[in-house]
């Protein structure tokens, strides 16, 4: 769930900067930055101590 709602802030990111001027690639990277974040996170939390996801 958390995946999705990061996945869903990041395009919501994406449409507001581009919606603001700023350039359709660049505000496209910082949407993809926060997903890749997003998802990295919640790949590395299963490989914490005390966590069997």
């Amino acid at each position: 769930m958390g995946l999705v709602l990061t996945v869903t802030a990041g395009l919501i990111v994406w449409v507001v900067l581009w919606a603001l001027g700023a350039k359709g690639f660049d505000a496209f990277m910082f949407a993809t930055a926060i997903i890749v974040a997003g998802a990295s996170i919640k790949i590395l939390s299963g490989y914490l101590p005390g966590r069997r996801s």
